[in-house]
């Protein structure tokens, strides 16, 4: 079955990572003003909502899939954005699949967005926490003193 906010979830921290100019800041700092904007940026873009074309499969037998893997997502959906019963039905017989997809995806992006955000936060987390780990190295030295005997030290670097 077709994982709709796994897989935008994944377009969106490529969106991220390489489209979107913000920086470690943006994503740390400013959250309710990133997740606002990446919101009204993502809204109409093609390759996470696919809202700006009307499509984001380019291909309404995989969007038809998608769907109807989904009728409950579907619904809630539709139910979410208030659509009329007269425009589900034309859409629906008209096999507008790409519109319900639409719907679909453009009815996640808030949770999508935020789901992103929370795995690029644990990311930077953990490379801050692995930049600040200290690694000593610890040598033995065996060395002669003036008597012939055995000396050892211990040298941290």
């Amino acid at each position: 079955m077709y994982d709709y906010l796994k897989a935008m979830k994944a377009d969106i921290i490529d969106y991220i990572k390489h489209d979107a100019e913000l920086d470690r800041d943006d994503l740390i700092y400013n959250r309710d003003q990133l997740e606002e904007k990446l919101n009204d940026d993502l809204w109409i873009n093609d390759s996470i909502t696919g809202n700006a074309s009307g499509s984001y499969t380019f291909n309404s037998y995989t969007a038809k899939e998608y769907v109807t893997e989904n009728e409950d997502l579907c619904r809630e959906a539709l139910q979410e954005f208030c659509t009329d019963a007269d425009t589900i039905a034309e859409k629906f017989l008209n096999g507008e699949w790409e519109w319900f997809d639409v719907t679909i995806r453009c009815y996640l992006l808030g949770q999508a967005i935020s789901a992103a955000l929370d795995e690029i936060a644990e990311e930077i987390e953990a490379e801050e926490e692995e930049e600040n780990d200290i690694d000593f190295d610890v040598y033995v030295v065996h060395t002669m003193n003036e008597n012939g005997n055995s000396a050892t030290s211990e040298i941290i670097a």
